[in-house]
């Protein structure tokens, strides 16, 4: 486990979230809105030997907010069955395809219209923000991988210490997890998100969907409304770090989850704690173990907040349920594409084997 002595730590994090004064003039993390980028994202898919029924379920970008929105999906394929699907209540939508036994290489073709901005909370103005209370309601809930009780609830008050407002709490919890989790570049994929078994095993090592889901959990049991996103890198990062960004023409391994806390005065606010941990872990040959260092402070300040518009959200879907899928049970969470034939479930983490690319092409005015 990575430790900070806490003298270390609240020297670093006291900024946050106004730590850009110190910045050093080589390096510098600060996302602003400004003007809209426009990206064709597209996903191709192919089964090389049909065996029996296949069945894909497919993330589509459905985000409708005021740094992302979606223009329209176009798709093809050998499919007897395409459709796009909906579960409203988790907040996804889907591209689900079926091909009948005997169809050769079954393959479908989907590419989505999406525009997308960086974004950034402006603390010193505040705003009667309003929401959903089902939305808030199910930001606040316990989920299968993220109970809100023992453990969590513990390690929630632990982090949140002396706080006396829901900022207070998140700038603790955010704090916390840089502290005490680190990135694990071996995990597959980007982990499973199963916080109550990271922390009664004391292993806080993982990717996005367990760091960023400790940081939602340790939030939803202070009774601060989160949630974790669920997309793509779709580009570089214009911020010169190699570990913000992607290769454009190739996003296999690009998927990355975000998250959102809601704050009274400020509505939804990015964070991403998880991107400070790989940063420190992958940006240098060297694992940066203090946040004060001139390559992490900048990351740990701007991502209390902001997020670099080189990103496309999918969804913020939990313990969902693919229609027509054989194998019982949810998925943790949607950022894969989903497979199935008469043998089983696909490999989503093996894009090589299960065949599917996946590209951004930028759109220029």
């Amino acid at each position: 486990m990575t430790l900070l002595t806490r003298r270390t730590l609240l020297a670093t994090a006291a900024a946050v979230p106004c730590l850009a004064g110190a910045q050093p003039a080589e390096r510098r993390f600060a996302p602003q809105p400004g003007d809209w980028r426009s990206f064709d994202l597209t996903l191709d898919v192919e089964v090389p030997v049909a065996k029996g029924t296949t069945k894909l379920w497919l993330p589509l970008p459905d985000l409708d907010t005021p740094w992302q929105q979606t223009d329209g999906h176009r798709f093809s394929g050998n499919a007897g069955q395409l459709r796009l699907v909906a579960d409203a209540p988790r907040g996804v939508r889907m591209l689900h395809a079926e091909f009948a036994p005997g169809v050769e290489r079954p393959r479908v073709s989907v590419t989505s219209r999406v525009r997308t901005r960086s974004r950034a909370v402006d603390w010193s103005a505040r705003s009667a923000a309003k929401e959903d209370p089902a939305v808030l309601r199910g930001a606040l809930a316990a989920t299968e991988l993220l109970p809100l009780d023992g453990i969590v609830k513990t390690t929630a008050q632990e982090a949140t210490r002396g706080a006396r407002s829901d900022l207070d709490k998140v700038r603790g919890i955010y704090q916390w997890v840089v502290a005490h989790a680190y990135r694990e570049p071996k995990t597959r994929g980007c982990g499973t998100g199963d916080i109550k078994s990271m922390l009664e095993s004391g292993n806080l090592g993982g990717k996005c969907a367990d760091l960023n889901a400790i940081f939602v959990g340790l939030c939803r049991a202070s009774g601060v409304p989160a949630r974790d996103v669920y997309g793509l890198r779709v580009a570089p990062s214009a911020f010169g770090y190699k570990e913000l960004g992607a290769n454009s023409a190739s996003l296999k391994g690009a998927q990355h989850c975000r998250a959102e806390v809601f704050l009274a005065g400020h509505g939804w606010v990015a964070m991403d704690p998880a991107d400070v941990l790989k940063v420190m872990r992958q940006e240098t040959p060297e694992w940066i173990k203090d946040p004060a260092h001139a390559v992490a402070a900048p990351v740990m300040a701007g991502l209390f907040g902001s997020w670099e518009g080189n990103w496309v959200g999918y969804n913020t879907a939990h313990d969902l349920r693919l229609p027509g899928r054989t194998e019982q049970g949810t998925l943790p969470f949607f950022m894969y594409p989903q497979g199935e034939n008469a043998e089983g479930r696909f490999d989503d983490l093996a894009p090589d084997a299960f065949r599917y690319t996946i590209a951004a092409t930028e759109i220029k005015a």
